[in-house]
């Protein structure tokens, strides 16, 4: 019954921590396959950029994504 208690409450306390923050500009680095989300206004009301880092010599990858599906936070942060 502890460790339950005790997952329970860990668990309580992980969550949080898997938020994305949401950028108001692209970074200019990006490590291979780091995912940044930038609010972009090519994207469609209510959606964000997702970029995806790529190794030298690749483009990134951008795709928009709605922010429920991706779980990120409206924080204000600079890259």
């Amino acid at each position: 019954m502890r460790a339950f208690a005790l997952g329970l409450i860990l668990s309580a306390f992980s969550l949080p921590c898997f938020a994305q923050t949401v950028l108001k500009s692209e970074p200019l680095v990006l490590a291979p396959y780091e995912i940044a989300f930038v609010q972009d206004t090519s994207c469609g009301v209510g959606k964000v950029m997702k970029v995806t880092g790529a190794i030298r010599g690749l483009h990134r990858k951008k795709v928009c994504v709605s922010l429920g599906s991706a779980q990120a936070s409206l924080v204000s942060a600079t890259p």
